[in-house]
C-alpha cells in the first residue's frame, strides 16, 4: 500500500510499504478515506520529539471504513464506516476504568522510553515514533486498529466525513481543555491558537456556557476563521495589547479560563522569545513556552490554566511563582477522545459542533508532501491538510 514515510534530515515521500495485518484478535482493519494533518506532526518534523525512525509512516487524526475485523471484536463489522481516536487505549487498565484514556497502561509497546523521561508512560499514539507505542500512522491506504471497540466510533449516517473527521483528534482535544480546564456559565476564557485545536477549545467553551470567548493568534486568516465560524472575539498579539485587552474585556481581573493551544514551537514578540528560539535552535532547551507563559501571566488571581499544546520536556523561565502567588489551577493532558467522542459525534449530527471549514486543503495522498509543506509554513491560507488515500 501507499503511505506518507519520513526519509529523515526533515523530509517526507509517499511510498510502497507493507499491508498491515491483524495482529490481535481485537483489531481491526480500517481503509482510511480521509486524514488530516496537526500542528503536533510538525513537532515531530522539526525533530522536537525523538524517536521518529526513517521509514515511519505519520499521521494520527484519520476516519476510515472497516474492511477486516479480528474474532473478538464485537462493535465493528465490514463496512462500517468510523472515525479512530488518536490514542490508542485498552479500555480495561485503571487509567481508561478512571476516563484517563490517554495514560493507558497497555497500549504503549515500549514503555521503558517514555519512563525513562517522565517518570511513567503514556498511551500509545498512531503515527508519533516509538516514545509512543511505534503504531503505524494514518497517512496511509490502510491502519491497523488495536482495540477497536474502544478505540473505533461509528459515524452517524447524517455526519459528513469532512466533519467527523475532526472527532478524531482536534474535536475532543478542543473540548478536553474546555472542560477540565473548568469553563463554567458565565466565564471569560481566553484562548491562545487559532489552529484547529484552538478553534475548537474556543467552541467548546461558548458551548459549555460562557459569556466571553477571546481567541489570540497572529495570523488573520485564522481568526477570521474563528470570528465567522464559531462567533467568537480575537485578537492579534502582534497588532494589539493582549493584557491591557484582556483586563477591559473580563472586568479588569483577567480571564477566568486561560487554554493554551500552541505548544513547543510558539510565537511571540519582544526578548523572552528570542530568548527561546534561540536556544530551541541550539538544542539547549526542546521547547519554546511562549503561550503557556502569556496564559499563566494574563490569567486572573484563583483562575484555571490548561495546557493543549505538546511539550517533549523541561522549559526554561517558567513562572512556577505566578502559578503559586495567584492561586491558579495549573492542567495539562493530552486528550482522552475516547471520553467525549461519542458525544461530539451527536453534536455535529445535531449542527452544534461543525468543523468543516478547518478543512482549508483537500488533496490525494500522492500529494501529502507538498500539503506538509502548505501548511508548515501557512501558505495559502493553510488551516489544516486533509488527504484522500482512496483517492
Amino acid at each position: 500500500m501507499k503511505a506518507l514515510v519520513w526519509q529523515g534530515a526533515n523530509e517526507l515521500a509517499v511510498t510502497q510499504v507493507p499491508d498491515p495485518q491483524l495482529r490481535n484478535e481485537q483489531d481491526v482493519i480500517i481503509r482510511v478515506r480521509k486524514t488530516v494533518t496537526c500542528g503536533s506532526d510538525l513537532h515531530l518534523l522539526g525533530g522536537h520529539i525523538p524517536f521518529l525512525s526513517r521509514g515511519d509512516v505519520l499521521g494520527h487524526e484519520f476516519l476510515g471504513e472497516v474492511v477486516e475485523v479480528g474474532p473478538q471484536v464485537r462493535r465493528h463489522t465490514v463496512g462500517d464506516r468510523v472515525v479512530v481516536c488518536s490514542f490508542v487505549s485498552c479500555g480495561r487498565c485503571w487509567y481508561c476504568q478512571q476516563q484517563q484514556f490517554s495514560l493507558c497502561d497497555n497500549s504503549t509497546t515500549d514503555p521503558v522510553i517514555a519512563e525513562s523521561d517522565r517518570g511513567f508512560a503514556p498511551a500509545g499514539c498512531y503515527g508519533y515514533s516509538q516514545a509512543l507505542g511505534g503504531f503505524a500512522g494514518s497517512h496511509a491506504e490502510y491502519v491497523r486498529v488495536p482495540y477497536a471497540d474502544q478505540g473505533a466510533f461509528t459515524v452517524p449516517d447524517g455526519v459528513s466525513d469532512e466533519r467527523a473527521l475532526f472527532a478524531s483528534d482536534a474535536a475532543p482535544t478542543g473540548w478536553m481543555g474546555a472542560d477540565l480546564g473548568g469553563v463554567r456559565p458565565g466565564d471569560v476564557v481566553a484562548v491562545w491558537g487559532a489552529g484547529g485545536v484552538g478553534q475548537m477549545a474556543a467552541r467548546a467553551a461558548v458551548l459549555l456556557g460562557a459569556e466571553r470567548v477571546i481567541v489570540i493568534d497572529r495570523l488573520d486568516n485564522r481568526l477570521r476563521m474563528a470570528e465567522t465560524s464559531l462567533g467568537v472575539e480575537t485578537l492579534n498579539y502582534q497588532t494589539h495589547d493582549v493584557g491591557g485587552e484582556l483586563l477591559e474585556r473580563s472586568g479588569g481581573r483577567g480571564p477566568d479560563v486561560c487554554i493554551e493551544a500552541v505548544g513547543m514551537e510558539s510565537h511571540g514578540t519582544g526578548q523572552q522569545f528570542w530568548y527561546d528560539q534561540i536556544k530551541q535552535q541550539l538544542r539547549l532547551e526542546s521547547d519554546r513556552p511562549v503561550a503557556a507563559r502569556d496564559a499563566i501571566h494574563h490569567c486572573r488571581k484563583g483562575g484555571n490554566v490548561f495546557l493543549l499544546g505538546v511539550y517533549a520536556g523541561p522549559v526554561d523561565r517558567f513562572p512556577l511563582g505566578a502559578v503559586l502567588s495567584k492561586g491558579l489551577t495549573l492542567r495539562g493532558a493530552r486528550q482522552h477522545g475516547h471520553r467525549y467522542i461519542p458525544m461530539l459525534l451527536e453534536r455535529m449530527a445535531r449542527g452544534e459542533l461543525v468543523t468543516e471549514h478547518l478543512a482549508t486543503h483537500t488533496m490525494p495522498l500522492d500529494q501529502a508532501p507538498q500539503g506538509y509543506e502548505m501548511f508548515k509554513n501557512k501558505t495559502d491560507g493553510c488551516v489544516r491538510a486533509v488527504f484522500e488515500p482512496a483517492g
